[in-house]
C-alpha cells in the first residue's frame, strides 16, 4: 500500500463531520492496515526513506512503560497512526489503569496480548485516582491527584496476531506486555483534553472481576474480518490518566488467531504497579519526560518489521 492511499484510507473510514469516530470504525480501519499484505509495503515504503523521518522520529519515544512508540502517519487532529514495540521481559513497571482522550483502536501484528477491563465500584480494589494533561504532542505528562476510588475487573482479553479491538475513549482499561510484541495503534480525534489514571494501592483487596460493561469492541476473526462484539458502554467516568500504553502487550499463554477467551482473572497485590509510589503509598510522581527514538533506532525497527512481514 502506498503513503498516501493509507492515508485516504484513514480519511474516510473515520469521517471530517463534527461526530467522533466510534470504536468499530477505528478498529476495522486498523485491522485492515494491520494485514501483513498492507502493512508489509507500507512499513518498507516508510523505512526507505517516503516520511518525514525528522519529525516521525521527533513524535516517536520509548515510553514510560517499556515499549517503543513509532509515529507511522500523523493526521491530527482526525488519526495519528503508530506502531508499539513491546520487548517483552519483567523488567518494565506494569501499566496502570487509564482510559483515553479519543476512541482508539490496535492491531496485534506479531505476539500476544492481554487486556483488561474496569468500571467503578464500591466493592472494588481500592486506588488512588490522579487527571492527567499532556503539554502539546511530544510533551511532558503531568498527573494531579484527584481522590481515593475504588475499581472492578470487568472482563480478561486475550489477543493473538491478527486479531484487533476498538475502546471508547473513557473505557478504563490495562494492558500487559511480556514477550516481544508489535502492535498497530490509532488514535482518533480526542474528545477531551485529560485522560484518567488509577494507581492501586498495596491491599489484601482482591478483585474476583464481573460480567459488567467493558466498551470494548473486539474482533472475533483475524486481521480484516469483521464479526466484532459490542459490548455496553465506555466504563468509567472519573480519576485520572496515562496517555496510552493502550491496546498491545503480550502475555505467555497459547493463542490462535481467531480465539476468544473470555474467562476472569484475579487481580491482587502482585500485579500492582512497582516504583510508582511514595513509601506511605500516598502520591505518584510525574512520569518522565519523553524522549525522541534516534532516527537510525527508528528507521531499523520499521525495517526489521518490514522484514518479519516478508518485505
Amino acid at each position: 500500500m502506498q503513503v498516501e492511499e493509507a492515508r485516504r484510507l484513514l480519511t474516510e473510514r473515520l469521517g471530517g463531520g463534527p461526530e467522533p469516530p466510534s470504536p468499530e470504525s477505528a478498529r476495522a480501519v486498523t485491522a485492515q492496515l494491520a494485514h501483513p499484505d498492507t502493512l508489509g509495503p507500507l512499513v518498507r515504503r516508510l523505512s526507505a526513506g517516503d516520511l518525514d523521518l525528522a519529525e516521525c522520529s521527533r513524535l516517536s519515544y520509548r515510553h514510560v512503560l517499556g515499549f517503543d512508540k513509532l509515529l507511522l502517519l500523523a493526521g491530527a487532529p482526525r488519526f495519528m497512526l503508530r506502531l508499539h514495540f513491546w520487548h517483552g521481559g519483567t523488567g518494565a513497571a506494569p501499566e496502570d489503569i487509564h482510559n483515553h482522550r479519543c476512541a482508539i483502536a490496535s492491531a496485534v501484528v506479531r505476539g500476544r496480548v492481554r487486556m483488561e477491563c474496569y468500571e467503578p465500584a464500591a466493592n472494588g480494589v481500592p486506588a488512588i485516582a490522579y487527571r492527567e494533561t499532556i503539554d502539546g504532542p511530544g510533551g511532558a505528562w503531568r498527573l494531579r491527584r484527584v481522590g481515593d476510588a475504588r475499581l472492578r475487573l470487568v472482563c480478561t482479553e486475550r489477543y493473538g496476531t491478527g486479531r484487533s479491538y476498538g475502546l471508547a475513549a473513557r473505557t478504563l482499561h490495562r494492558v500487559v506486555s511480556e514477550e516481544p510484541t508489535v502492535t498497530l495503534f490509532l488514535e482518533t480525534a480526542p474528545q477531551r483534553s485529560v485522560t484518567d489514571v488509577y494507581v492501586r494501592h498495596s491491599s489484601g483487596v482482591r478483585d474476583s472481576g464481573g460480567g459488567g460493561n467493558s466498551g470494548c469492541i473486539r474482533n472475533v476473526g483475524g486481521v480484516g474480518h469483521g464479526g466484532a462484539a459490542v459490548r455496553g458502554s465506555a466504563a468509567g467516568h472519573s480519576g485520572a490518566a496515562t496517555d496510552d500504553g493502550s491496546g498491545a502487550d503480550g502475555v505467555g499463554h497459547r493463542i490462535v488467531a481467531g480465539d476468544r477467551i473470555g474467562d476472569r482473572e484475579q487481580i491482587g497485590d502482585g500485579d500492582r504497579p512497582r516504583g510508582l509510589l511514595r513509601a506511605d503509598g500516598a502520591e505518584r510522581a510525574d512520569p518522565p519526560p519523553k524522549t525522541p527514538l534516534p532516527p537510525a533506532v527508528y528507521l531499523a525497527e520499521l525495517d526489521s518489521l518490514a522484514g518479519s512481514l516478508g518485505y
